[in-house]
């Protein structure tokens, strides 16, 4: 496929600001009747944008605004919105069977049996599937379930992890924004530090913060006098999302196999996020090699329709009763076939869409570093799935405030970029479109951001 073909899949005028201020009239009015009528506990309830419709990695607003979206809807949106082949398998699904309840239908299985497919090494071809509508839902059917076959109690996840919002899911979670007001948690959670170099509070003069974490665990797991004494699962993001989008050198994966295989730990990587293609790779953890023996996903699988689940070895399952964990509405015929129709698309060898996010997300790296902003502190990611962290002083390393960081939302937005930021002190800008985005609206959007920051 080429760059013209992409650029037939989005608004072909994007960016364009239409209405005289920002947000416009009829976003304005739409923003004020969501704050009187849907609870603001959602992530971007109070972003000042609405979208009305939208296409590939474009949307536009009441207002007829056209904007370009560098967050795919914050991971989700892995080959763009509405593509004709999925918007046709929604309608030709939508004519032949919606919702079948838990029983067996014939969209369902044929998922489960290309995700089985689709699965990294360990996995590959001797897994069991269990569906969920979110990522949230996707951990807490991991904790429960490493609880059951391992008969331990205890959970290993690591700071500036997230893994959802829910019970189980929010233990784990360490952002205050999550936690705070709303203990106690399920207990038996212990955190540990993530390699996450640029803020790592230990000395790496003689060993790396790969190692350093890594074997922090290992001495969790495999010594006397820890408190990990019944520890039945370490919960990891092979990159890690909200914390940063930090992508660790593949011996810290590596490390923590050993570690669990020496315990008998399980190793559950959490790739709601990181996965679907986003980073190069179909699953982020294959860039170490490493086997795990629980995989989440979500997010990009599903794209336009919720669809999410638990990828568990096939031993590991059969531990599970039958019956025991109902869940009405997951892997619903419509977004099966979304599921299927989008994985066609990302490992489509016409469109190599796996190769171009190694290769354009590597680029754009380099224009990013290329903008020479004293407000960069590091540009990181793998594939596009790119952190840029803001700082007020390279030396220091000090966060870009929150008041900067707003300003800096403001200029984008209002120039019709949409960007999403994150990290443990909010001033990570993340880099995370549509697999699908033509270079031309990259780098005009990247070019946007550049001069949002000289205006700082």
């Amino acid at each position: 496929m080429t760059e013209t073909d992409l650029e037939a899949l989005n608004f072909p005028d994007a960016p364009k600001m239409v209405s005289a201020e920002f947000p416009g009239p009829k976003s304005a009015d739409a923003l004020a009747q969501s704050a009187r009528t849907e609870s603001m506990a959602r992530g971007a309830g109070r972003a000042p944008v609405v979208i009305d419709r939208a296409f590939g990695v474009t949307f536009k607003d009441p207002d007829g605004n056209t904007f370009i979206d560098l967050s795919a809807g914050v991971g989700v949106s892995s080959v763009g919105r509405c593509h004709p082949k999925v918007v046709a398998a929604m309608r030709e699904q939508s004519e032949v069977l919606m919702h079948a309840m838990e029983v067996n239908s014939t969209k369902r299985t044929e998922l489960a049996t290309k995700i089985s497919e689709i699965m990294p090494e360990g996995l590959r071809g001797d897994c069991i599937t269990f569906f969920t509508q979110g990522g949230s839902d996707a951990l807490e059917a991991a904790v429960k379930f490493a609880k059951r076959v391992t008969g331990r109690h205890q959970i290993i996840a690591f700071h500036g992890g997230y893994h959802g919002v829910w019970n189980a899911s929010v233990a784990l979670t360490t952002g205050t924004a999550y936690r705070k007001g709303y203990a106690p948690f399920m207990g038996g959670v212990i955190h540990a530090p993530y390699p996450y170099a640029y803020r790592f509070p230990f000395d790496t003069n003689q060993k790396s913060a790969e190692q350093i974490a890594g074997e922090y665990v290992d001495y969790l797991l495999n010594t006397p006098y820890t408190a990990a004494d019944d520890v039945a699962a370490v919960i990891v993001e092979p990159v890690q999302g909200e914390g940063g989008y930090v992508p660790p050198a593949p011996e810290f994966l590596q490390i923590l196999r050993k570690a669990c295989d020496r315990s008998g730990a399980l190793l559950i990587v959490d790739e709601v996020q990181a996965g679907a293609g986003r980073t190069g790779k179909m699953w982020a953890v294959e860039h170490s090699g490493v086997k795990p023996d629980m995989l989440t996903f979500g997010k990009g699988i599903g794209g336009d329709v919720p669809m999410a689940g638990l990828v568990m070895r096939s031993d590991l399952a059969a531990k599970i009763p039958d019956g025991s964990v109902p869940n009405t509405f997951a892997a619903n015929s419509v977004s099966a076939a979304v599921a299927l129709t989008n994985i066609s698309l990302l490992q489509d060898p016409s469109l190599g869409l796996l190769d171009r996010a190694r290769s354009l997300g590597q680029e754009a790296k380099e224009y990013i570093q290329g903008l020479n902003s004293p407000f960069i502190g590091e540009v990181r990611g793998l594939g596009l799935m790119i952190g840029i962290e803001l700082v007020q002083d390279r030396a220091t390393k000090e966060p870009l405030s929150h008041e900067k960081i707003g300003e800096l939302m403001g200029y984008v937005l209002s120039h019709g970029v949409m960007m999403v930021p994150c990290g443990r002190y909010g001033n990570v800008m993340r880099v995370m479109p549509s697999l699908t985005i033509p270079r031309s609206l990259l780098f005009k959007a990247l070019d946007i951001f550049g001069r949002g920051l000289s205006t700082l």
